[in-house]
């Protein structure tokens, strides 16, 4: 049985700093798949890193030059979760050096488009490591957790970590996964498990473990990021699920730690009653044809 995708893939903003021949290239081999953001600086894509939700960076070697090289140490070292590439469309006498001073700033990707090969490289690889990587990380482990749940308790799962951030509340969540929210909660009360309002708002806290592994970010950013009205919205939900503020979740949690807590939390003491649980079937006593198989 296939898993659940119902929750259409918004294509991907990336920050670029390239040349005016590179830009048009990169817009068209991006088409569908990802949306570029033109930049003239370095510190420009600081910016869209913090404030416009980037979910990758593409800087062009031709556009590296020895001024910039500070910069670009910088960008890495701070959002080391943020793919950054480097792209090469040209060989000149300064590109060698250009290279060398590139991979000594931490830069680690670069992909040659020279032919039609390096742009399909491009796209395929801003594509597979961009930077929801905890959420498919969530969702491998909760493949394994869950198993043997019937298909709609599955789709609630997958919903938690596919749907975009603005999903915030439980009546939001019930609309993607087109069911009333009355119906939702009383499903799971029924069954004896804790509330969606709380799965969903552990999912939240694991994306923003992963943010915080970035020092780039600070506590306003992943606020901002993940759809909180304010900093201190972010930091008052922070207290009243871990009974920590937004620094010491920080210190404490990162995204693979926090996937670990709502697993451990929500998910593993649950499965005898999460495996009879069916939260979005019309009615409770009908049948189902089947359970997930990953």
């Amino acid at each position: 049985m296939p898993l659940y995708l119902g929750v259409p893939r918004e294509p991907l903003p990336i920050a670029t700093m390239l040349t005016p021949a590179e830009r048009i290239r990169v817009d068209a081999a991006g088409e569908g798949s990802y949306l570029a953001l033109h930049r003239n600086s370095v510190a420009e894509l600081v910016q869209d890193l913090k404030s416009n939700r980037v979910g990758a960076v593409v800087l062009s070697v031709a556009c590296c030059d020895q001024r910039s090289r500070a910069g670009v140490a910088a960008l890495v070292r701070e959002f080391p979760r943020v793919p950054t590439v480097a792209l090469l469309t040209q060989l000149d006498r300064s590109t060698a050096h250009t290279m060398l001073s590139l991979g000594s700033t931490g830069l680690r990707q670069l992909v040659d488009v020279r032919d039609a090969e390096g742009w399909r490289e491009l796209r395929e690889y801003l594509l597979t490591a961009r930077g929801d990587d905890i959420q498919r990380e969530a969702l491998g482990a909760l493949a394994i957790d869950l198993s043997s749940v019937h298909r709609d308790c599955w789709r609630f799962f997958e919903a938690l970590f596919v749907s975009s951030p603005r999903v915030s509340t439980v009546r939001m969540l019930a609309r993607e996964l087109d069911v009333l929210p009355s119906t939702l909660m009383s499903r799971f009360f029924r069954a004896r498990l804790p509330a969606p309002k709380q799965y969903l708002a552990f999912a939240r806290l694991v994306r923003a473990a992963r943010l915080f592994e970035n020092p780039g970010f600070s506590v306003a950013n992943v606020a901002n990021h993940l759809d909180y009205s304010s900093p201190q919205s972010f930091g008052r939900h922070v207290r009243t699920i871990m009974q920590l503020t937004a620094v010491q979740f920080r210190e404490r949690y990162d995204g693979e730690g926090m996937l670990q807590h709502f697993r451990d939390a929500l998910v593993l003491p649950h499965l005898d009653q999460l495996r009879e649980l069916r939260p979005l079937s019309p009615s409770w006593s009908t049948s189902y044809s089947g359970r997930v198989t990953h």
